[in-house]
């Protein structure tokens, strides 16, 4: 392979290879979490300026790049999370605790400041944005594609870990309209799904609300598997820019 073409393939794969190292950091025992433990969190329980609660950790999403700082501040008479992103990506990740048959619905609540000059969720060179939530799945390998397992391998090769069988993504953005489905440029196996970012939205609290079974299938046709972690993600890399979110308690409820 000549060096432009793997100088391509190592660029095409940093964010889905760090992604695989969060994932392998979360496993770590110290990141365990006890299988009775509450999945969620409710950053309005907790002080601002205090830590976070065991299991949350702000870890990379592309290697050498600035951390998204993630911070708890007042807001009104509650505590929220606030996250500043210069230029930076990173996520607030937690081991994967959730039952996806008892409670496959995820509330929550965000504000984000303003759209991200420049981004495109479409164009890998622009793809931030200013608020997400992630969730990382398992699933069986074997059941892609070539091309799929080939980026997979090629993955582990250059990152040392497996990455997830697929994952799933709520955005702001302002690239496409709410319920709008899209691709990460670089695989299939990251679907995102834009929840926020009509005229209108920016500066102002919104509760939402998804069934996580129900998207998965209508992204992946097929049931998922199990979670395997799950977080929050503001990232202003790809642009260059800066931008500040703020995110509420997330809550995992009974369907539908």
């Amino acid at each position: 392979m000549p060096l432009t073409s793997i100088h391509q393939a190592r660029k095409r794969t940093a964010r889905p290879v760090w992604l695989a190292v969060c994932v392998a950091l979360l496993l770590l025992p110290a990141a365990l979490v006890a299988q009775d433990e509450k999945p969620g969190i409710a950053f309005s329980t907790i002080e601002p300026g205090e830590p976070l609660p065991a299991g949350w950790k702000n870890l990379p999403v592309a290697h050498g790049k600035p951390l998204t700082q993630y911070t708890l501040v007042h807001d009104g008479n509650t505590t929220v999370l606030q996250a500043d992103a210069n230029r930076s990506a990173s996520a607030l990740m937690h081991e994967g605790n959730i039952d996806l048959v008892r409670t496959p619905v995820v509330a929550w609540r965000w504000k984000a400041k303003g759209p991200i000059e420049g981004a495109d969720n479409r164009v890998g060179s622009k793809e931030d944005a200013p608020a997400r939530l992630v969730f990382l799945f398992d699933g069986d390998k074997s059941k892609l594609s070539f091309f799929d397992r080939a980026k997979m391998d090629l993955a582990k090769r250059l990152g040392g870990e497996e990455l997830p069988y697929a994952t799933l993504m709520y955005i702001w953005s302002t690239t496409a309209a709410p319920g709008t489905v899209i691709a990460n440029p670089h695989t299939n196996r990251v679907q995102m799904i834009v929840v926020s970012g009509l005229s209108g939205d920016a500066g102002h609290w919104q509760s939402l609300r998804r069934n996580i079974v129900q998207d998965y299938e209508r992204v992946f046709h097929e049931p998922p598997g199990r979670i395997t972690g799950y977080g929050l993600l503001t990232d202003a890399d790809n642009t260059g820019t800066t931008t500040r979110a703020w995110y509420g308690d997330v809550d995992f409820l009974p369907g539908p």
